[in-house]
């Protein structure tokens, strides 16, 4: 069974469509990264798998149920996003304590030991936290919290890099001892490209790639060389992107890059490079496409 299903997904606000027609899986065990740019829907996305609001169309399952009001399915999630919200009046260890029971895979243990590795003052009030204490907190919880769904929004952003890749090291060491469905929601692509297992991108509402990370970094290439002969080889791929200096072109393609190709490029004159995963990521969703 899927941890999520959504089929023909579709949320208007008025006259906005901020999730358009959207079809994916999230399966058991995996960490997919769902990217795109601001304004994609991808907290649209997050907000109608937890259950905050309802679609406008289309259908959606949580663990084979209607997240929507569901109290059964919910207690499954944690959702930790970058202005997490907590009571006013608790300190950081009150926050843990509810925690505690609020997640029945809670590891209590799991959480002082990264309380420890953040240096998070437990007797402190939550309201007079850093940011970066605050944000430290919130990934504390989205770890021990052990979800077999667990969604962080840009949680991390408060983090300087030191923390940030603490906060990496700890959630890949633990989802290797305790593997759950992972969702990495972040503009920090190149930080996280290693942890990524499968793409979800989302551009003005509409799923425009999903696939795992290893098939992308292999469909997705610069082609370096003289123009002519890029622009034989880039027949039937789409371009992505061009740059021109005098005879020399470059153009990111995207398309079927198998050993009989790259012999052909090699042939050519042209030299193959794959693009990183961020790379990727911004030439799928510029504005200007064209196909040859």
């Amino acid at each position: 069974m899927s941890v999520v299903a959504a089929n023909g997904l579709t949320k208007r606000y008025r006259d906005v469509t901020a999730l358009d027609n959207v079809s994916f899986t999230l399966e058991e065990n995996a960490i997919y990264g769902l990217l795109g740019r601001n304004g994609a829907g991808k907290t649209t996305l997050m907000q109608l798998i937890t259950g905050q609001t309802s679609a406008t169309s289309g259908s959606l399952e949580l663990f084979g149920e209607h997240p929507y009001e569901n109290e059964r399915a919910l207690m499954k999630v944690v959702f930790i996003k970058e202005s997490q919200k907590y009571p006013t009046a608790y300190k950081v260890k009150h926050v843990l304590s509810l925690a505690r029971h609020l997640f029945p895979n809670w590891d209590d243990d799991f959480a002082q030991s990264l309380v420890d590795d953040f240096n998070l003052p437990r007797g402190r009030d939550v309201r007079k936290l850093s940011r970066g204490m605050t944000s430290a907190l919130g990934v504390t919880i989205g770890l021990a919290a052990r979800a077999p769904l667990t969604f962080f929004d840009e949680p991390y952003l408060g983090l300087d890099a030191v923390a940030r890749q603490l906060f990496y090291d700890r959630l890949l060491a633990d989802y290797s001892e305790h593997p759950r469905t992972v969702v990495l929601s972040t503009h920090l692509i190149d930080e996280v490209a290693d942890l990524i297992e499968h793409v979800l991108l989302l551009d003005r509402g509409k799923l425009v790639l999903d696939a795992d990370t290893d098939e992308l970094r292999g469909e997705v290439m610069d082609a370096t060389g003289p123009v002519e002969a890029v622009d034989d080889f880039s027949t039937g791929r789409e371009v992505l992107h061009r740059e021109q200096l005098g005879g020399v072109v470059r153009v990111t393609l995207r398309g079927s890059f198998d050993n009989a190709e790259r012999m052909r490029a090699k042939k050519l004159a042209i030299d193959l490079e794959p693009v990183s995963l961020q790379q990727a990521v911004v030439r799928l969703t510029m504005e200007r496409k064209t196909d040859r």
